[in-house]
């Protein structure tokens, strides 16, 4: 039954994609990060539903006149030099033919971008396309949030099968990332049951991350929440409520989740700990000795024989300082861009939602940095997901902008003229 109700589904999806293109791209990201056909139990299961979505996309986006030419950012040739530079570290990588097929599968990460790029070319399905990745991850998190609570938080929550975060820990720090995507979608839509709904998922959520067992998760959850508050208009109400959900949820939780937690602060006695911070220690002296070329992927393997446990060192040490300079200025380029745009629009009326979309966008890319500090996703597509909305966001709101401000200045017998 769930093979068919997929299998349906997936029609469905690809019906949409030939009928209106961008479209299709909300629909990779739902079978990137929902993972739907992961949760089938037959022949759909081993189907390669993915790419078959991919290719139908691929092939109305070259076709569609419903379309923009590629957005005139410096992010966009800083991420073709990176993904070149990847494929230069791979000739030199320690083991060649592991290298190649690691960077095959970041390029098909990759690729599907060009399809956002190109095919997002309005405001409108740029939300959908917010709402949808908010939406994708923001399902199974509280689909876990409910087994957490239900359980009593013994039992730890893990990630769709078959993805890039089907371990707690990424699944943890991709379930705090989609929170702030899904307060864009509380924030605009009209539907007041929607709002109410969205509002109700988000502890449950919180309850899923604290379930994972994860101490970045725990760091990650700290900040954004801090973040949260900053931004809102009713901290009078927002404190107290963080204080009362804490101590609600405090009592349920066991004694071996404050234990782990508890390794945070005397990391010197834990093995797992120590062995990250070896780990790292090992990555950064080995880049020093080849700052251009690193390890090459999967590189771990040959320098310290233990996961990097973190984007940034996974960074520089499979591909040297020149990527981790690319991949780094990727990320926060996009947190200025963020910054200061919404300076550009504050006191224009009608641009409220730049405010919005770029401080939401900018705290799942700060829980991102903080929650990845321990965990190799340094490849993650949510991440590149994140980075190319900011870009969108950028285009959008000047194009907004520079209309708003030539219709104020046109002289009066024009705006008669429009009336």
């Amino acid at each position: 039954m769930r093979d068919i109700v997929v299998l349906i589904f997936l029609t469905g999806c690809i019906y949409a994609a030939v009928k209106k293109p961008w479209l299709g791209v909300l629909s990779l990201a739902i079978f990137s990060y929902l993972n739907p056909h992961a949760y089938a139990w037959g022949f759909v299961r081993s189907l390669p539903v993915y790419y078959v979505l991919f290719l139908v996309v691929a092939f109305r986006t070259f076709t569609t006149k419903d379309k923009q030419p590629l957005p005139k950012d410096w992010r966009i040739p800083v991420f073709v030099m990176l993904w070149i530079y990847f494929a230069i570290t791979s000739v030199f990588a320690y083991f060649p033919e592991l290298a190649w097929e690691r960077f095959w599968f970041v390029t098909k990460i990759y690729i599907p971008f060009y399809f956002n790029l190109v095919l997002i070319n309005t405001r409108y399905k740029l939300y959908w396309l917010i709402v949808t990745i908010g939406a994708s991850i923001g399902i199974v998190a509280f689909k876990g949030g409910l087994f957490a609570i239900l359980h009593g938080f013994s039992a730890r929550v893990y990630g769709p099968p078959s993805t890039q975060f089907e371990d707690n820990n990424q699944f943890a720090v991709a379930m705090l990332m989609c929170i702030p995507l899904l307060l864009v979608w509380q924030r605009e839509t009209l539907n007041p049951w929607f709002k109410k709904g969205i509002l109700f998922v988000i502890p449950v959520i919180y309850a899923a991350s604290l379930s994972s067992w994860s101490r970045g998760a725990l760091l990650t959850m700290t900040a954004l929440t801090m973040m949260l508050i900053w931004n809102s208009k009713r901290k009078i109400f927002a404190i107290p409520l963080v204080i009362i959900g804490i101590f609600v949820f405090i009592p349920f939780l066991p004694q071996e989740w404050f234990g782990r937690m508890n390794t945070l602060e005397t990391y010197q006695q834990d093995g797992s700990a120590m062995g990250r911070i070896e780990a790292w220690t090992d990555g950064w002296n080995h880049t020093l000795e080849h700052p251009f070329d690193g390890a090459g992927f999967e590189g771990w393997r040959w320098v310290t024989m233990r996961d990097w446990h973190s984007s940034y060192v996974e960074m520089f040490s499979e591909h040297g300082f020149i990527a981790f300079g690319l991949w780094l200025s990727l990320i926060l380029g996009s947190l200025v861009s963020l910054t200061t745009l919404p300076k550009k629009t504050r006191q224009v009326e009608g641009m409220e939602w730049v405010a919005l979309y770029c401080f939401m966008v900018k705290a799942s890319l700060i829980c991102y940095m903080v929650g990845t500090a321990f965990l190799g996703l340094s490849y993650w597509d949510l991440l590149y997901h994140l980075i190319f909305i900011s870009v969108l966001i950028k285009k959008f709101a000047l194009e907004e902008l520079a209309v708003r401000q030539k219709d104020k200045i046109k002289p009066r017998w024009a705006m008669k003229m429009n009336y």
